[in-house]
């Protein structure tokens, strides 16, 4: 079964970047597709970025377009999300997630493998 690890969480200044990845272990993203969500404590959890791992189409949320970046390495295995000019209404929890389908979809019921989080603070 496959398991997601997230790293790189962590503290930052609004303004810095940091950069997160989903580790994949038990197979390979072959044909999935890997998103990142975010959830703040009394919200939804809502998709920040998504990518198809065999054509490499990618979705943003509007509220990080031209600032998150997402991209995959095959040999490593690993989906990473580069986040620049940080907000303080970034702040969230970041979770990866996968589903064994092309097409990324919003909706997080469609994810099946979901990894730990990973805590973003950005400081204003």
């Amino acid at each position: 079964q496959v398991q997601l690890v997230e790293s790189g969480g962590g503290l930052v200044q609004a303004g810095g970047s940091l950069r997160l990845s989903c580790a994949a272990s038990g197979r390979t993203f072959s044909s999935d597709t890997v998103a990142w969500f975010r959830h703040v404590p009394g919200k939804e959890r809502d998709i920040v970025a998504g990518i198809n791992w065999r054509s490499s189409n990618t979705y943003y949320a509007n509220s990080v377009k031209g600032r998150f970046t997402i991209s995959r390495d095959s040999a490593e295995n690993t989906v990473y999300l580069q986040m620049n000019s940080l907000k303080p209404e970034d702040t969230a929890v970041y979770f990866c997630a996968a589903r064994n389908r092309n097409g990324i979809s919003t909706d997080q019921n469609e994810y099946v493998v979901w990894g730990q989080g990973a805590q973003v603070t950005v400081s204003s």
